[in-house]
């Protein structure tokens, strides 16, 4: 895919979110404000999965671990 495609792809991707959530109809104005809002969202989101998604996996891989016979080998030593 050379560049031009990908620009082109790019902006294609762009057009199809506006349309789906209808900021091309908003202001300038409400546009920074409503994609300001979205990016400190998604943000949110990451950062908040980053911190605590491991954390769970972890856990719940413990908790299925003293079920098994190598966890019970674990918890003896």
């Amino acid at each position: 895919m050379d560049i031009k495609n990908m620009k082109n792809y790019l902006y294609w991707l762009f057009c199809q979110f506006e349309l789906i959530t209808c900021s091309y109809l908003m202001e300038p104005w409400e546009k920074v404000l409503f994609y300001t809002f979205n990016i400190t969202m998604l943000f949110m989101v990451l950062y908040t999965a980053y911190i605590y998604v491991p954390i769970h996996i972890s856990t719940a891989f413990q908790f299925c671990l003293c079920f098994s016979k190598l966890g019970m080998y674990v918890f003896i030593e």
